[in-house]
């Protein structure tokens, strides 16, 4: 009997030291398994993209985010937004983050000039804001979370010594900086001094101007404003043209045209008609059109996230030995270039006809010299660029991109939104109620309860 007890008692001793080892073992192995997580949401909630990993990787200031949120805040929105600055302090020792109630801490949310729930983001003295709105997109279903984008692109922000400075040129009835805030705001974002300049006031593009922007422009530039755009742009200058609407562009655009013919693109002065049903939205003069192979357009392509343009004027490019241009949106088969731009004008639009340009057209492109280096961005149009357009689809990334392009920063491309999880709450009948209740509180503690009380008075017995 004695030696029965031992045997157990042996055994016991055996199982719960292998058992204390087993947990030893795996707390070490999961240890260094520092930084793994299997992510099994839907819309990878909880992955960090590759830019945003490599940028943490690199970071070698401290970075500390506070978040600002206010009792009434949703929090199902608040909690993606916290989430993700949890991913990026997992990556980065360098990132510490806090959380305050707005309407309790007052004083610290007077510092920042806080209106809304925010995340404020600082490196030393230097600090961005951001506003939890600005990083949801509501106008689309299921909604869009850019949160990792606006906070990559602010730390970027702080811990980059570099300053940029963009001129958009004015005078020709362009489209106003004040109906491109968007664009402006990301530009800004990315470090750039965006700045207006009025050629014939300025008498030069100033010496500081790393990009020359002409978007919009529906009057021609005087023959001394084409001069000094060629002078800028003889030297290191780089050029983003995006055309306006003329309805006499054909005689009225000299030296709009002569600027574009310096890098080998010809305007064919044919606003672009699209056939292609899945390619237009409610009509055939605003049209989504296909990618050319570009490391601008290459990424959009493969998140199938859409470029819209309307009334795109068909380009062309020439053959030079001086200039590469490569083509960035193209139109359907189906699609042709309208020459008689008067007729657009009418109720009904006109039928293609033999003065017309046969699809499919190239409504953008980008030129770079013959040792690969960017020179200039040239689109047929400009529309993508407003304020009400710039976030619809791909827009705002495929601006993005030609500007980080033109900048030679091809590793600062946009980073993809996030599609929002739909909320779903299931309804529950009361017969439904009861059976998980009886279930779940009832049943399954009175089993476990009963197994032990067996095997506890099976063991007494033996």
């Amino acid at each position: 009997m004695k030696m029965n007890k031992w045997i157990r008692g042996t055994n016991a001793t055996v199982l719960s030291l292998a058992v204390i080892g087993i947990f030893v073992i795996l707390t070490f192995f999961l240890n260094s398994l520092s930084g793994f997580q299997l992510d099994l949401t839907k819309n990878k909630n909880f992955t960090l993209s590759d830019q945003t990993v490599n940028m943490l990787k690199s970071l070698d200031k401290d970075i500390h985010i506070t978040a600002f949120t206010l009792p009434e805040d949703q929090e199902y929105f608040t909690r993606q937004v916290s989430d993700l600055v949890q991913e990026y302090k997992k990556r980065s020792g360098k990132i510490t983050f806090d959380q305050y109630d707005l309407r309790k801490e007052p004083s610290k949310a007077q510092q920042y000039n806080l209106r809304g729930s925010s995340l404020v983001i600082e490196a030393g003295d230097k600090n961005v804001t951001l506003g939890y709105t600005d990083m949801f997109n509501f106008n689309q279903q299921p909604y869009s979370f850019s949160g990792e984008e606006k906070i990559t692109q602010a730390i970027n922000s702080l811990i980059s010594g570099e300053k940029h400075t963009a001129y958009f040129l004015s005078g020709h009835q362009e489209i106003p900086l004040t109906k491109m805030n968007d664009f402006k705001s990301s530009l800004e974002g990315d470090n750039y001094t965006v700045k207006e300049l009025n050629l014939l006031k300025e008498g030069k593009v100033p010496d500081d101007a790393e990009i020359l922007f002409i978007i919009g422009a529906q009057n021609d530039l005087s023959d001394k404003e084409a001069e000094l755009v060629k002078s800028y742009m003889d030297g290191n200058g780089k050029l983003y043209l995006a055309l306006g609407f003329n309805k006499d562009m054909v005689t009225a655009w000299k030296n709009l045209d002569g600027i574009m013919n310096q890098y080998s693109i010809q305007d064919q002065h044919a606003i672009a008609v699209e056939n292609s049903s899945n390619r237009t939205v409610q009509d055939p003069l605003t049209i989504f059109p296909d990618y050319g192979a570009h490391d601008i357009t290459n990424k959009l392509s493969e998140y199938n996230m859409l470029t819209m343009m309307s009334l795109g004027i068909s380009l062309d490019a020439k053959e030079s030995d001086t200039w590469k241009a490569s083509p960035l949106l193209q139109t359907s088969n189906d699609a042709y270039g309208e020459t008689d731009i008067e007729s657009l004008m009418k109720p009904q639009l006109p039928k293609k006809d033999d003065k017309d340009v046969a699809g499919p057209l190239k409504l953008g492109y980008a030129v770079e010299n013959k040792d690969g280096k960017p020179k200039a961005v040239i689109m047929g149009g400009s529309t993508y660029l407003v304020d009400q357009d710039f976030r619809q689809q791909g827009n705002k990334d495929f601006a993005l991109n030609s500007v980080n392009w033109l900048q030679e920063k091809k590793d600062q491309v946009t980073i993809r939104p996030r599609e929002g999880d739909n909320t779903q709450t299931a309804q529950l009948s009361g017969g439904q109620a009861k059976i998980i209740f009886w279930t779940t509180v009832v049943c399954f503690p009175l089993f476990f309860l009963a197994l032990g009380g067996l095997i506890w008075w099976r063991r007494r017995k033996g």
